[in-house]
């Protein structure tokens, strides 16, 4: 990744921080859009800094339309390439169907689906060869084990629709674009210690949450040389919550 430029949307904790982090790490100069969580965004800037690498916070809402395809014009402007998208940035809204109104369904389409597309969009524009884009999905669109995930599942299998189709639009540029759907993953929205963990833990076949840091590990892999057959493909980090 030395010399690379990747952009994480939604870097400023949990999974994205993760990533932005290890990408760092692989060489990469990193930057991270955030919405709200700025000092967040800013504590991530400075630990990519400490690795010797660029860092780069964005604020940026990937509701608005302009806001998701300018995160990646301000990235080449100041970081003066990319390479690397990870669209990581995601809303979740889990509640039964007849308590889901039009402006949630609204909410979650911009940001899961809209937002997403627009970014990869923009990306697509300054890509060279060899470039990257890995989406963050999520485990419910190959298993939904109870009621209440409707919208979200929704949203998120968009996104495999998505990745397959930048696939084939971007292969004969040598632009991959792959999705990782992460099982229960402990993060501050949803600890291992929290009230519906032990739920979601009996759920998977290894029975325990997974870090931030393995569904980064997966992202680093797809972002990297060693992946550059590997295009329009699921994977899944779950600890066998699919299985």
């Amino acid at each position: 990744m030395h010399g690379k430029v990747a952009l994480v949307t939604g870097g400023s904790r949990g999974i994205g921080a993760a990533t932005a982090l290890r990408l760092a790490r692989d060489g990469a100069d990193v930057a991270i859009t955030y919405v709200q969580g700025e000092e967040a965004a800013k504590d991530v800037v400075r630990e990519i800094e400490a690795l010797g690498r660029r860092g780069l916070a964005l604020r940026a809402d990937s509701a608005d339309a302009d806001e998701a395809a300018g995160a990646v014009g301000r990235t080449v402007e100041v970081l003066g390439r990319l390479d690397v998208l990870v669209n990581n940035v995601g809303v979740g809204l889990l509640g039964p169907l007849p308590t889901l109104s039009p402006a949630d369904v609204d909410r979650i389409l911009a940001v899961n689906v809209r937002g997403v597309f627009l970014t990869a969009q923009a990306a697509a524009a300054h890509l060279a060869s060899g470039g990257r884009i890995v989406t963050i999905g999520s485990c419910m669109t190959q298993r939904v084990p109870g009621p209440g995930g409707t919208l979200y599942a929704m949203s998120k299998s968009a996104l495999t629709g998505l990745t397959k189709a930048l696939a084939r639009e971007l292969g004969d540029r040598s632009i991959t674009a792959n999705i990782v759907h992460p099982g229960p993953i402990d993060t501050d929205m949803n600890p291992a210690t929290g009230p519906y963990a032990a739920a979601q833990s009996a759920v998977t076949a290894l029975g325990r949450f997974g870090s931030a840091g393995e569904v980064a590990s997966m992202v680093a892999y797809l972002a990297g040389a060693e992946a550059g057959y590997v295009t329009g493909a699921e994977f899944a980090v779950d600890g066998g919550y699919a299985a």
